[in-house]
């Protein structure tokens, strides 16, 4: 039985509220400089956009004209999070297509031009320079392409697990004496009622209930688009920490469409595009103002076909191809009237709430995954100087856990007798701390049964990210590992891991049911929204197959 992690500190330095990538980015980096940490989260580390974007640390080259701070920042940032993370790190080519409808040879030449000029940035990314290609270089490159194009520009960029970057971030963070909540609710900013000065926090645990307050000389609210409700926990106007939220939705497809991430001119002269992402493909993605529920963001189908549409006009078999899935996050874009939410700025602002008689209190607004580890170190300089601590950054030198040294899949495949296919997925996701899963597996062969097939999770390493990641439910395990993230959609695998998860937790078998039966209607109602005719009728298959494992009642529910 694994004991309920402690309540936080009732004394400490800084208080981080948010658990995406901004959150633990703090978190890790105030923890090593030697300051006293508690971070809280809602729901789950990466729960927000951290672990819903495209999963990609880019540079971004569509605001190299209107924000080159942001390219610049990305591609710097790109490269250090290489340096201390480069298991999780994957190229990922890119091949934009000029459609002749849309442009002549002059505007060829100039897309040739505005590619050298981002070129420039690549160096700090260890990107390769663009590519100018002919029609037939393109078709050669990728043969599924049908648009009457005039040429294409091939350029490169790198692909991540966001929701694993996160959980990274809060692991290293902990090792350094950080205390991690996940599942625990802020319910109050608390201010010093002589001086207004934020100076703690009333909290629950949103899993057992039990509730408490944490003093505290600083607070920083990296709640990412909850930015301004978290404000308005400290009696402020959210329009004090003001953002626009931007709705963004992919498309997963269940296996790799092409060679190449495509880019597309979209009707309403948008860009979406489509890229082999680890197992699968992914499309995106969409950006328009969002103003429901935080905690129940999901996709259209509208939005679906809106982007299928797409990129049907230069790739047609997309129409075909089987989608498996879909997700969506909630951009914490930077507040602006007027301006359609695709043209909002991705920068990224620090809000000292001083201005606003909350003096103690900072929040994070904006930003990007790609510059994430930049954001968090500006945050925590002022933190730093706040508390008249000399210690500078050290997050672009020291390797985050499983960072520092490379493992070899075939070999370890053979001392762990696992798949190699398996040895090379195990070794992505945890870097060299792939040795203590397999541990677990030499300690208890039995372990080593794969209990999601499509993305090669063990036995072993669910315990493992239960024991070690902050897991407590079905739905954390699969952020930390990508269980049902496949064809299945954990229809054959979240029964096992539900069990798995109450076993390791102490909790009674019956809550592994319900923690399945949750995760399997979330997978399902990401699908329901994509499914034609053909792949409902196996959709309403699979459920009823998962109905009779779990011995839960047919009907609607």
């Amino acid at each position: 039985m694994v004991v309920s992690p402690p309540l936080p500190p009732s004394d400490t330095d800084v208080i981080v509220v948010g658990g995406g990538v901004n959150g633990t980015g703090v978190a890790r980096d105030c923890s090593l400089r030697g300051l006293r940490v508690v971070l809280l989260e809602r729901n789950d580390l990466g729960h927000g956009a951290s672990g819903n974007s495209s999963g990609m640390i880019h540079g971004g080259p569509r605001y190299l004209s209107s924000n080159p701070s942001v390219t610049r920042m990305s591609c710097l940032d790109s490269g250090f999070i290489q340096r201390i993370a480069p298991h999780l790190l994957f190229r990922i080519p890119f091949i934009m297509p000029i459609d002749r409808g849309v442009g002549s040879g002059v505007f060829f030449t100039l897309v040739d031009a505005f590619f050298g000029a981002y070129d420039k940035f690549q160096v700090l990314k260890r990107g390769k320079p663009h590519s100018r290609l002919t029609p037939d270089e393109t078709r050669q490159l990728e043969p599924g392409l049908t648009s009457d194009m005039i040429g294409a520009v091939s350029f490169d960029e790198w692909g991540i697990d966001g929701s694993r970057l996160c959980a990274a971030n809060a692991i290293d963070a902990s090792e350094h004496g950080a205390s991690i909540h996940v599942h625990t609710t802020v319910d109050q900013v608390v201010r010093e009622p002589k001086t207004g000065r934020a100076c703690a926090v009333r909290w629950t645990d949103r899993c057992t209930g039990a509730s408490g307050s944490t003093k505290a000389k600083l607070i920083v609210n990296a709640t990412g688009a909850w930015g301004s409700i978290t404000a308005s926990l400290a009696g402020l106007s959210p329009m004090t920490a003001a953002m626009r939220p931007g709705k963004g939705i992919h498309v997963v497809f269940d296996r790799r469409l092409s060679n190449h991430a495509v880019a597309v001119q979209t009707i309403d002269d948008r860009q979406v595009f489509t890229e082999p992402w680890e197992n699968v493909s992914v499309l995106g993605t969409t950006d328009t103002d969002y103003y429901g529920d935080l905690d129940d963001v999901h996709a259209t189908s509208d939005e679906v076909r809106y982007l299928v549409q797409a990129m049907a006009h230069v790739m047609p078999s997309i129409r075909s191809a089987r989608i498996i899935g879909t997700f969506a996050g909630v951009r914490p874009t930077l507040y602006k009237y007027g301006p359609i939410p695709d043209a909002l700025s991705r920068e990224h602002e620090i809000v000292d709430h001083a201005a606003h008689g909350a003096d103690g209190l900072y929040s994070m607004i904006g930003g990007k995954l790609a510059s994430y580890r930049l954001f968090a170190e500006e945050m925590s300089d002022v933190v730093a100087r706040r508390l008249g601590i000399d210690a500078g950054c050290s997050t672009h030198t020291h390797p985050l856990p499983g960072g520092d040294r490379t493992l070899d899949p075939s070999a370890f495949a053979a001392a762990h007798d696992i798949d190699p296919v398996a040895a090379r997925r195990l070794i992505y996701r945890h870097g060299s701390r792939a040795e203590r899963v397999g541990e677990l597996m030499l300690q208890h062969p039995v372990r080593r049964a794969m209990v999601c097939l499509c993305e090669a999770v063990s036995d072993a390493e669910i315990r493992y990210v239960v024991r070690s990641e902050f897991a407590r439910s079905v739905d954390d395990v699969a952020r930390r590992t990508r269980l049902g993230a496949g064809p299945c959609g954990g229809m054959r695998c979240a029964l096992r891991c539900g069990a798995i998860v109450a076993e390791e937790l102490g909790l009674d078998p019956r809550h592994g049911v319900d923690q399945a039966r949750a995760f399997a209607l979330r997978t399902a109602r990401s699908r329901a929204v994509a499914l034609g005719p053909l792949q409902a009728r196996q959709e309403a298959l699979a459920i009823a197959a998962f109905r009779a494992q779990a011995g839960l009642p047919g009907g609607r529910a």
